[in-house]
């Protein structure tokens, strides 16, 4: 008897242990499986509509920030550039507080307060202590909800956004993009600059901005971010305090097609010493399955400058090219995407007689991207695009840019896990496919500011979009 109990204990031991182990398994799958989205992104949707979307890191300093579903493409001829506009007069008082008040309070604080418009997307945000987000989250609301809008301040802006335009035409890499965005999108919101024209500028008042407020900046249009130390339960509360009163929009925000022309626009200045070119074909949008093979593409291309070197060493055939035989001094390629288009292309600066050859060297990778791209670069380039994902999110202030960018284009934000899933899922027959149906044959846009008499005329650059066999 006590050895048939021994024997029912021994039994009883081991599948305990089984059990256990069981146990032990399931903790650490499940381990395994938070790991891969720690810290996770909540979203909460307010009942008028706005998302408040947080990652907590635990640290000692958090950034908050207001994005809206709102920039220049939302403007037309008659106001475009009170978006931008409307982003210099956040900080210039609310009804609450002066302009020195708002000023004295941020300093208090020893936080930043920023701001910055784009195609799509109009941006508030914070940098602060932790224990200050209540703080920085109420000034926000408060910005963006009663700011006074004063005729002496709109005139004092309008003088300051004058200059910064003067400045903005000395940069020439923003120059050629507004040109590339005004010849490719001619005709449509996303032609427009994000400055507006000067006649624009000086015409804008009080009733341009209140009625672009009034007609865009709904809570369901606009979307509460914060990364680094911040608790969500906490920010959904304030959220509901400070932004609960914004009005729901009743209907989605109308996005206008815009079509793709392929086309040319050049500013020849002889008295400037490079060609600053862009040439582009039409991408596809944030939501389109073919943005990753896209951005997969686009970075297989890659970027180069001449004080990078390498010279034979450079893995990019182009950047080899380009340092052997002193094609240009540097080039950089892009994929910019919209909510329904974008635009897939590179910018390059080179000397005058380099034009033609630089731009033969380009549209013969595009041509190799289309029908004998191999496998070892197509890996290098998803290794690298893992990592400059990775390297970018380095700090707060990107990763609250990522979740109030994603929550706005995805309506979540993709984990990161799952987009490395989704790049390690790229084939070199996916990278052919997406070229042969974006670049091959295709009629791109180009814009060239510069001495650029040596760049191949339109047709021409037209005829090198396609290869003929024999």
């Amino acid at each position: 008897m006590a050895l048939r109990v021994l024997g029912v204990t021994q039994n009883m031991r081991t599948f305990m242990r089984g059990v256990d182990m069981i146990k032990r398994y399931k903790s650490a799958a499940t381990l395994q499986k938070t790991l891969l989205n720690i810290p996770a992104t909540q979203v909460t949707k307010l009942d008028n509509g706005l998302r408040v979307a947080s990652e907590d890191s635990g640290a000692s300093t958090a950034t908050v920030g207001l994005w809206i579903d709102a920039g220049s493409r939302s403007e037309n001829e008659k106001n475009n550039g009170v978006a931008h506009f409307l982003e210099h007069m956040a900080f210039k008082g609310t009804a609450k507080r002066s302009q020195t008040d708002l000023e004295l309070e941020v300093e208090n604080l020893g936080a930043h307060l920023n701001a910055y418009t784009s195609r799509e997307q109009t941006v508030f945000y914070a940098k602060c202590l932790s224990k200050d987000v209540p703080k920085a989250v109420e000034i926000l609301a408060d910005i963006i909800q009663n700011s006074k809008l004063g005729e002496s301040e709109i005139a004092r802006e309008r003088s300051v956004i004058l200059r910064e335009m003067q400045e903005v035409e000395s940069n020439l890499q923003e120059v050629v993009f507004d040109h590339l965005h005004a010849t490719a999108y001619q005709g449509t919101p996303l032609g427009q600059t994000i400055l507006g024209p000067t006649k624009n500028i000086q015409s804008i008042g009080k009733s341009d901005l209140t009625d672009y407020i009034q007609t865009h900046y709904k809570a369901s249009r606009i979307v509460l971010a914060a990364a680094g130390g911040v608790k969500h339960d906490e920010l959904v509360k304030l959220a509901c305090g400070s932004l609960g009163g914004l009005e729901a929009s009743v209907l989605p925000p109308d996005v206008t097609p815009c079509r793709f022309t392929g086309s040319e626009v050049r500013v020849r200045d002889d008295s400037l010493p490079l060609a600053h070119v862009a040439i582009a074909v039409e991408g596809c949008g944030w939501t389109d399955q073919d943005n990753i093979p896209l951005m997969v593409a686009n970075t297989l291309v890659g970027a180069w400058d001449r004080s990078q070197g390498g010279g034979a060493n450079n893995a990019s055939n182009l950047a080899r090219a380009s340092a052997e035989d002193n094609l240009c001094h540097s080039f950089q390629s892009f994929n910019t995407c919209y909510k329904d288009t974008g635009l897939w292309g590179i910018y390059f600066v080179c000397d005058p007689l380099q034009c033609e050859d630089m731009l033969f060297n380009v549209q013969t990778e595009w041509m190799r991207l289309c029908t004998m791209v191999t496998e070892a670069e197509v890996e290098r380039a998803k290794n690298l695009l893992k990592t400059n994902m990775l390297l970018q999110l380095d700090g707060t202030t990107p990763i609250c840019e990522d979740i109030g960018r994603q929550i706005l284009c995805y309506n979540r934000r993709i984990p990161l896990h799952e987009l490395e899933q989704r790049i390690d899922a790229v084939s070199v027959g996916n990278v052919r496919d997406v070229a042969m149906k974006y670049i091959y044959d295709r009629c791109p846009a180009v814009a060239a500011v510069g001495p650029v008499e040596n760049l191949p005329d339109y047709n021409r650059i037209r005829s090198s979009m396609y290869w003929l066999r024999v």
